[in-house]
């Protein structure tokens, strides 16, 4: 039996194949970022062949960096970005428009309809989430409402519906398996994740047909084979796929939090922290969510989870749109050219606001310029804004939880920035321990494969792997944290409610 183990990692910005060892260790990767596209103020679409083009490609190239054959592949875990939302036809694997993605805003008004029509208090009961155009659900029922002729075809049986991982699934195994995992499930406004089923009555109030969703399964076991024929995956074919789960619960997993408590932040485009609560399904009373994390063998692991949808894309903001620096590593350079932020915030929300405010409305704001104003002092607002934001979602975690946070593991992107990592000490006033897998999403659905194909023998294993490289401890002084904080929360304020419902 092969004793490594390959992840496809789809996110938001690229698609990424990574190769792991028995000891967590990476072996070879490849990386291919592709398009983002914006066909309107709020909105955000991918092209679904791009996606799919982009992961084949990343994965023929970390097999061949790797020089291991076919034979030493264990099993592909598949992880993605959540939400983002794909139709197509199951004879044909076209879509019928491009992949509605997770952070669009197309559908705020059909979410504040369903809050109108006191929808409210069954979606969270049911699905643990709040109503948002953040979720699949009403992305499903944007596509069959809009593009001609997609909703007769759906109800004729002839399209069906997957996020990320079940577009690459059905693609890799040629057509085979069309399922999902509840970790993704659970992320639709559509599943039931006390039953661990799609809920009949959201999807007759959204009028999305049953038929169209994709089987829920484990998280780690049987999802088929690489099907034959797949230019770039000759040498792979017939390898299992072995795992398939969402980035964040992935990432949860990588880091070591299998034990009810532990708490994890990603910094990538988005930040989102989860903590994991165990078996039981806690309802928030604080604007966050309750998602299952992983399932195995039959038994499902929730977290709760906060997510604030713009963070790392604020970085990528000022060097693509505004051509402020040139790499991100020149942020953090600024960043620390200058003392403190000069009264200067950075509100991110290019596309509202997610947790634990839900405002589909607001917008971006840079506040508190002077005419002694740099971009330095901008620069510093970003990244600052970035811990702003991860502390909001603590705030509200801690009040759920009952207890306060005595360490936050921290993974991703913007992770490896010392300066973000220390003043997200500061403004958290806990311990902050970056791991030392950087890979810890694709490790995360990696370790689920293996586990399915016996590389690893218990879900265990995963937390002696992941290990610590670095830990930040709080030095601003506690007074100076609370009135910069507080600061911040005016800033918020000025986003809010920037667009107008009625436009």
């Amino acid at each position: 039996m092969g004793e490594y183990v390959i992840a496809l990692d789809q996110g938001t910005t690229s698609s990424r194949a990574v190769i792991f060892d028995k000891g967590g260790n990476v072996v070879a990767s490849a990386q291919h970022p592709f398009a983002q596209i914006y066909p309107k103020p709020g909105w955000a679409s991918h092209d679904p062949f791009v996606i799919l083009k982009t992961q084949i490609k990343a994965l023929a190239e970390a097999f061949e960096k790797s020089r291991l054959y076919a034979a030493d592949i264990a099993g592909i875990g598949i992880t993605n970005q959540r939400e983002t939302t794909i139709v197509w036809d199951k004879k044909t694997g076209v879509p019928v428009c491009d992949a509605i993605v997770w952070q669009c805003r197309r559908t705020a008004e059909t979410c504040a309809q369903l809050e109108r029509d006191g929808m409210g208090a069954y979606v969270r009961e049911k699905t643990g989430l709040l109503i948002d155009a953040y979720f699949s659900g009403t992305k499903i029922k944007w596509i069959l409402d809009n593009v001609s002729g997609a909703r007769a075809r759906a109800e004729a049986g002839e399209l069906i519906f997957g996020t990320v991982d079940t577009w690459l699934l059905w693609n890799l195994t040629g057509g085979a398996v069309h399922a999902t995992d509840a970790s993704n499930a659970s992320r639709t406004m559509l599943f039931d994740i006390d039953l661990l089923k799609w809920d009949e009555e959201l999807c007759k109030r959204l009028d999305i047909p049953m038929c169209m969703l994709p089987r829920v399964r484990d998280s780690s076991g049987d999802f088929g084979r690489v099907a034959p024929g797949i230019s770039g995956l000759e040498e792979l074919c017939g390898v299992s796929i072995n795992a398939v789960v969402g980035d964040q619960q992935a990432a949860l997993l990588g880091q070591g939090c299998i034990r009810e408590g532990e708490a994890k932040t990603t910094y990538g485009t988005g930040c989102f922290m989860l903590a994991n609560t165990g078996e039981r399904s806690l309802r928030s009373t604080c604007g966050l969510l309750t998602s299952a994390a992983w399932s195995i063998g039959g038994k499902t692991v929730y977290a709760l989870e906060g997510s604030a949808f713009n963070t790392g894309s604020g970085v990528q903001w000022l060097c693509e749109e505004l051509g402020l620096i040139k790499t991100p590593d020149e942020c953090e350079r600024l960043a620390r050219s200058v003392s403190d932020n000069g009264g200067v915030y950075f509100v991110s929300a290019f596309t509202g606001l997610g947790a634990p405010h839900w405002d589909m409305y607001a917008r971006g704001a840079l506040v508190g310029l002077t005419r002694g104003s740099g971009r330095a002092h901008i620069a510093r607002a970003v990244l600052e804004g970035i811990a702003y934001q991860v502390k909001d979602l603590a705030r509200a975690m801690e009040q759920d939880l009952g207890a306060p946070l005595e360490s936050l593991r921290a993974d991703g992107g913007s992770a490896i920035s010392d300066f973000l990592m220390q003043f997200q000490a500061d403004i958290l006033r806990c311990r902050i321990e970056r791991a030392s897998q950087t890979e810890a999403t694709a490790f995360g659905a990696a370790f689920l494969a293996g586990l399915s194909a016996g590389v690893w023998s218990d879900i265990s294993d995963a937390a002696l792997i992941a290990k610590v490289q670095s830990v930040f401890l709080p030095q601003l002084p506690a007074t100076q944290a609370k009135v910069l904080y507080a600061r911040w929360g005016r800033a918020v304020s000025s986003a809010k409610g920037w667009e107008s419902p009625q436009g």
